[in-house]
């Protein structure tokens, strides 16, 4: 299995792993997001502001993982004020259990750490949570979420 950092000529299949992750986390397909998962990849990619890691296996994606960056006020406990978040983690059913979403892992947290970031945070899906857990994530009572309907 080959590890490598995305670029835009994989943005298709970034599409399609994005959207088989979001309906292995039962979330239904029930709107057509191809549009703007297709720029969100194009632009943060072109931008710097995600890194994304793929694994290949032969010529197919069959893992993925990406960090995004983000600029927050400066704050006592995080001096920079950057932070990263870990996003788009997915790897095929048939290849799960064998340590590959735990070294993407390392690969986007050792990214955080060349660009000084300190923090990291993630939303962890059922399947994904007890890998962020075992690698030493921890769980807050920090955040609260607000939808905002259209």
């Amino acid at each position: 299995m080959k590890y490598r950092k995305a670029n835009i000529d994989d943005v298709d299949k970034l599409v399609d792993l994005r959207k088989r992750q979001l309906v292995g986390e039962g979330i239904a397909p029930n709107i057509d997001i191809d549009m703007e998962l297709f720029s969100f990849f194009e632009n943060k990619l072109n931008d710097g502001s995600l890194v994304q890691w793929v694994v290949e296996n032969d010529e197919d994606i069959i893992a993925c993982g990406g960090i995004i960056f983000y600029e927050f006020p400066p704050t006592y406990t995080n001096m920079s004020g950057k932070k990263g978040y870990i996003t788009n983690m997915y790897t095929e059913k048939t290849y799960r259990g064998q340590g590959i979403a735990t070294k993407l892992l390392t690969k986007l947290v050792d990214e955080a750490k060349n660009l000084g970031i300190t923090k990291i945070w993630l939303g962890a899906s059922k399947l994904g949570r007890p890998v962020y857990q075992k690698f030493g994530f921890k769980e807050t009572n920090e955040w609260l979420e607000l939808s905002l309907d259209h």
